[in-house]
C-alpha cells in the first residue's frame, strides 16, 4: 500500500500543510515539529513524488552547477564546495527535509553544450544553477546566454556565477563572484621582474576566454610599467616598451592552448624555439605549468636554476611539484561554497550584485633570480 502524505501528517500528528512545508523548505516550522514530520517519514518510508511536487511549486528540487571539465581540479573543488551549501543542513541524517538535488553538468567548454544544459534546467524547473569558469568572449553566445538566463530567473530559478564576470547585457543574476585574475596575473609578472627576469614567455590559454583575457592582461601590464614589451626574438633582453604592450597575437612570448598540461609541454617548446634566451615561463594555469616544467627539464635545463616557472589557481598538487610551484593562489573552496550559500538564499548577494574575489601571490622555489 502506497504510503501518501496524509499518513506521514496523521503520525507526526500534524496538518498535511506543515508535512509539505517540512519537505519542501519552503517556510520556517518549529525543530521539535520538523523532528517529529521527518521521524515519520522515516517510519513509513515515505518518498516525496518528485515531479508531481514541482508541478505544484515554482521550482523543483533541481540544482544545476555548470562545469567545464570536472576532472580538472580548478572546476572540482568549486563544485564539491558548492554541493556542501547545496545538500541542505548536512547533520548526516539522511534525511529529506528542505535539502536539494545538486547535478554536476560538465560542458567540456562547449558553448553549444551550456545553453543545451540551461536548457534542459530550465525544463526540469531547476531551482537554482551555478555557473562556473570563465565565458566565452563571443557576442552571439553571451546574447544567447543573456536570454536564456533570463527565462530562467523568469521562472524563479536561482543563477549564480562563480569565476566569471557577469554579462555585458542582462540583469537575472543573483550574483556574480568574480576572481580578480587581472591583479594575479598582474603581480606574478612583477614578482618575476623584481628578480630581475626581462625575457618572460607566456603560455595563454584559449583566445575566447574571459580568464585569459584578463590574466594575460595583468601580465602585460606589468610588463608595460616596467618598461618591457615583445621583443622580436633573440632580441636584447633589456628591451623597450612597444607601443602599449599590448601585443596581440603579433608577439612572439606569448603562446596560446587549452588548459592541459599537453598544452603547456608544446607551448613551451614552441617558446624556447621562438626565443631561446627567456629566462622565465608563466602559465596561464598550475596544469599548464606542469607541462612547462616538464618540457623545460626535457630540453637539458633545471629549474629555477636555468629558467623560472610559475603558474595560476595554487592547485592542491602545486605545493608537491619538484620544486615547489610559485603561482597564485585562488580560494576556489571558499568561492565554491559562498555561490552554493547565495543559490540557497542562505547569504545576501553582494552589493550590485558582484563580488571581486582577490587572488594571493604564492612564493615558491620554482622561481629565483635569472642566471648571470
Amino acid at each position: 500500500m502506497t504510503v501518501t502524505l496524509a499518513d506521514v501528517a496523521a503520525r507526526a500528528r500534524v496538518s498535511p500543510a506543515t508535512v509539505s512545508r517540512v519537505l519542501n523548505g519552503n517556510y520556517p516550522v518549529a525543530a521539535s515539529t520538523r523532528e517529529r514530520v521527518l521521524r515519520a517519514v522515516d517510519d513509513l518510508d515515505y518518498v516525496l513524488n518528485g515531479p508531481a511536487s514541482s508541478l505544484a511549486a515554482a521550482t523543483s528540487d533541481l540544482v544545476g552547477i555548470l562545469v567545464n571539465d570536472i576532472a580538472d581540479p580548478f572546476f572540482g573543488i568549486m563544485a564539491g564546495a558548492a554541493q556542501t551549501q547545496i545538500g541542505g543542513p548536512g547533520d548526516g541524517s539522511g534525511r529529506a527535509g528542505g535539502e536539494k538535488l545538486a547535478v554536476i553538468c560538465n560542458t567540456g567548454g562547449s558553448p553549444e553544450r551550456e545553453l543545451t544544459y540551461l536548457t534542459l534546467l530550465q525544463r526540469q524547473r531547476a531551482a537554482a544553477v551555478v555557473l562556473t569558469g570563465g565565458a566565452v568572449e563571443n557576442p552571439e553566445h553571451q546574447a544567447a546566454m543573456a536570454a536564456k538566463l533570463a527565462k530562467l530567473a523568469d521562472a524563479g530559478t536561482r543563477i549564480v556565477f562563480c569565476g566569471r564576470p557577469p554579462l555585458p547585457e542582462g540583469d537575472a543574476l543573483v550574483a556574480a563572484l568574480a576572481f580578480d585574475n587581472r591583479g594575479g596575473g598582474r603581480r606574478l609578472t612583477e614578482h618575476l621582474i623584481s628578480l630581475g627576469h626581462r625575457r618572460i614567455g607566456y603560455v595563454a590559454g584559449p583566445r575566447e576566454r574571459t580568464t585569459t583575457r584578463h590574466r594575460l592582461e595583468g601580465h602585460r601590464e606589468a610588463l608595460r610599467a616596467a618598461g618591457l614589451g615583445a621583443l622580436p626574438a633573440g632580441g636584447d633582453a633589456g628591451g623597450t616598451a612597444t607601443g602599449s604592450g599590448d601585443q596581440g597575437d603579433d608577439d612572439p612570448l606569448v603562446v596560446h592552448g587549452p588548459y592541459d598540461r599537453r598544452s603547456g609541454y608544446e607551448a613551451t617548446l614552441e617558446l624556447l624555439r621562438r626565443a631561446p634566451d627567456v629566462t622565465a615561463i608563466v602559465a596561464a594555469n598550475d596544469t599548464v605549468a606542469l607541462g612547462a616544467c616538464a618540457a623545460v627539464r626535457d630540453q637539458g635545463m633545471r629549474i629555477p636554476q636555468d629558467i623560472s616557472v610559475a603558474g595560476f589557481d595554487d592547485l592542491p598538487f602545486s605545493v608537491d611539484a619538484v620544486p615547489a610551484l610559485t603561482t597564485v593562489r585562488l580560494p576556489l573552496f571558499e568561492a565554491g561554497a559562498r555561490a552554493g550559500r547565495l543559490a540557497m538564499g542562505k547569504e545576501n548577494p553582494p552589493p550590485g550584485g558582484i563580488a571581486t574575489i582577490a587572488a594571493e601571490l604564492m612564493i615558491r622555489g620554482s622561481t629565483a633570480a635569472p642566471r648571470g
